[in-house]
């Protein structure tokens, strides 16, 4: 039976403290684990919550196991904001200015945020990045804030480099370094200017941490099961696409800016960019593995979010074509209804023997689901599974070029309706008429104005 999830934020304190030899009284346990508990289970968050902790702290150390606690305390464009508990310390660390961040000058005092940016290598006055550390410079300086009466300096060095090497997806700076060498040499710094007492040995083993936190952190881009890497990936799409939140209400255009944004980011990543490895840490062949199965996982993701991106572009021309973007649920049906399943369009979509050049896997998953239920999508994505099945790759790949000339406004809705298959076309067409009550007429004006042998 497990025990209620403050309980185990309360624990981890507690347990972490006394590994490190800090006499620290239940009370504060509470008091952190509920500030933790309260900024991570933000009402926008999805992935970013306490069930991520959860997940990463199983072995770890105390270092380690406190870094995490705080690592994602912080997420500013998400929360829209700092979290309420930290809004007055944080806004004498950073001002907003233009929906923009920018470090304030640092008091020459304030030891805790001159180690915290010795060790990030951000120096005051400069604007900050979401994508470049942002967030987690500033939950490292919350965490500096609220333990350094608790803890030995080196201590808050190792937690503070663990954060820092949660910032993703980087890789070699300008000289060449990578992410290890870099943190290396601002450990070592940070070190000598705040008399942390850490020798050699000790910086090799806060650098040791550091990367396997890192690691522990993107896991599930190395999930062995491309479903649930996709059910992960899901759940970064709703987090950080506010419309979306709106089950039902969000627009044709918002989801397919959405599915777009989240296709580009995985197309562009490398997995040597997302692992980091320093020394045997960890080993070499397990390396080669992680950076293997991410680059499947990369891969799978790109052509199950094309298949997506075509369907609903399909979808998209047709509403172009008869009134201009509106709600996804006025052709395509409701997700779900209060007391019975609506009615949607794929229900209406014939049954589709695939093509013979396919990927089964592929097509599984857009026919049975993701991993892990959405709240605002369906697991599913059996209008996808009807077009990719229909087509197969190679059509597929020369559709989603289309659907990209629409996107970009090159390709009208109606040359780009016409370069795919007519059959297809027209189920898709019919069934989305059916679900429609305002746009029915139009849509089968313009399904009949074609020609039949189109």
């Amino acid at each position: 039976m497990s025990i209620a999830a403050i309980n185990r934020l309360i624990l981890l304190f507690d347990q972490a403290f006394r590994q490190l030899g800090a006499t620290v009284a239940m009370p504060r346990c509470e008091q952190l684990a509920m500030l933790v508990q309260r900024s991570m289970d933000h009402r926008h968050r999805v992935y970013h919550c306490s069930r991520h902790l959860f997940a990463m702290v199983p072995g770890m150390n105390a270092r380690q196991t406190l870094a995490t606690l705080f690592h994602d305390l912080v997420y500013y464009q998400l929360d829209g904001g700092f979290p309420v508990a930290l809004e007055e310390p944080l806004r004498r660390v950073a001002r907003c200015h233009d929906k923009q961040l920018s470090l304030r000058l640092i008091a020459r005092k304030d030891w805790p945020l001159r180690l915290c940016a010795e060790v990030f290598g951000f120096s005051g006055g400069q604007t900050l990045s979401p994508y470049a550390g942002q967030n987690e410079f500033l939950s490292a300086v919350a965490a500096v804030r609220l333990l350094h009466e608790h803890l030995a300096a080196h201590d808050l060095l190792a937690i503070v480099a663990c954060i820092e090497a949660t910032i993703p997806f980087r890789g070699p700076d300008a000289e060449g370094r990578d992410l290890p060498q870099q943190l290396r040499q601002r450990l070592a710094q940070a070190n000598r200017i705040f008399a942390c007492g850490a020798d050699d040995e000790e910086l090799e083993q806060m650098l040791a941490d550091a990367i396997a936190l890192a690691n522990r952190d993107v896991a599930g881009f190395a999930e062995a099961d491309p479903a649930r890497f996709l059910a992960n990936t899901w759940l970064l799409i709703e987090e950080s696409n506010a419309p979306l939140v709106d089950a039902g209400a969000y627009s044709i255009r918002d989801y397919r800016l959405a599915m777009a944004r989240m296709e580009a980011f995985l197309r562009q990543l490398e997995p040597a960019h997302i692992f980091h490895r320093h020394g045997h840490c960890p080993e070499a062949e397990d390396y080669r593995h992680l950076l293997v199965v991410a680059g499947r996982n990369l891969e799978f993701s790109c052509a199950y979010l094309g298949c997506k991106l075509l369907a609903i572009g399909i979808v998209e021309a047709f509403a172009q074509l008869t009134g201009g973007d509106c709600p996804i649920s006025m052709l395509l049906g409701d997700l779900r209804g209060d007391e019975e399943r609506p009615q949607r369009a794929e229900d209406l979509l014939p049954g589709q023997v695939p093509v013979a050049d396919h990927d089964p896997d592929l097509l599984h998953v857009l026919r049975h689901g993701r991993a892990r239920e959405s709240r605002n999508d369906l697991n599913a994505s059996p209008l996808s599974a009807y077009v990719y099945a229909a087509l197969g790759d190679a059509a597929t790949h020369r559709g989603l070029v289309a659907a990209r000339a629409l996107f970009a406004g090159t390709l009208t809705p109606q040359d780009f309706l016409v370069s795919l298959p007519r059959p297809v076309v027209h189920c898709i067409g019919e069934a989305c008429a059916r679900i429609s009550l305002s746009r029915r007429e139009s849509l089968q004006a313009w399904l009949a104005g074609q020609r039949p042998d189109a």
